[in-house]
């Protein structure tokens, strides 16, 4: 895809998958109205609903197991108890979303600019890279006490392997999007020229293409 960069340094940086951020229903009122082994009647928000055992309703309501007297249900990931005739008011509302619109450059590749540690910089977006990389220029400029607080390792770039150090940032902004105690790498060098924004970051977020537009998405 356009928008995944092939830059080879990204060094030892190339893990992780796509972590995709689950969706919250909106369910406000259950009730209970019948009873069975293994089965539930339920009315949800005023939608009559028959859910066998494992069976998830269109609200995003799962029956986990059922008798006579109660049944386990499980909403947003939260299973509850709930007794024959009971009717359950509930405060689950979808949750809101963050969303940042990147637009691709004349090489088709994603830059955005952003911020670490409050500093603005211009990210290159690189779905290959497993974390966050830069240079230590660039991480001194940032701030990042990489050679104090980071822990040493080496990395293998185009041509060679080089010192690095793998550090925590305390905060990293794309618009709207703000993550904290983000992963990243520095590099003891000039490379690469541009920060890369990796799956330390992408990876907290759901992403998408409308056309050629990026769109990163964060639920809160």
């Amino acid at each position: 895809m356009a928008w995944i960069n092939s830059n080879p340094l990204r060094m030892m940086l190339l893990l992780c998958g796509l972590l995709l951020t689950p969706f919250v229903y909106a369910v406000d009122n259950i009730t209970v109205q019948g009873l069975f082994k293994d089965t539930a009647v339920l009315s949800i928000d005023g939608q009559r609903r028959i859910l066998k055992r494992g069976q998830t309703s269109p609200e995003g309501v799962k029956l986990i197991k059922a008798d006579s007297r109660s049944a386990i249900l499980e909403i947003n990931g939260k299973q509850v108890s709930y007794a024959l005739g009971s009717t359950v008011h509930t405060r689950f509302k979808a949750a809101e979303k963050t969303v940042e619109r990147i637009w691709p450059d004349e090489r088709g590749m994603y830059t955005v600019i952003g911020s670490i540690n409050g500093m603005p910089v211009r990210f290159l977006v690189d779905t290959g890279a497993s974390v966050i990389a830069m240079n230590s220029t660039e991480a001194r400029r940032l701030g990042v006490e990489f050679r104090y607080s980071g822990k040493r390792g080496r990395v293998s770039t185009a041509s060679s392997v080089v010192p690095a150090f793998f550090v925590r940032l305390k905060s990293v902004r794309v618009g709207g999007i703000v993550l904290k105690n983000v992963s990243a790498t520095v590099i003891d060098g000039p490379q690469p020229d541009q920060v890369l924004l990796g799956m330390s970051f992408l990876g907290k977020l759901k992403m998408e293409h409308d056309g050629s537009v990026l769109k990163l998405m964060q639920t809160q």
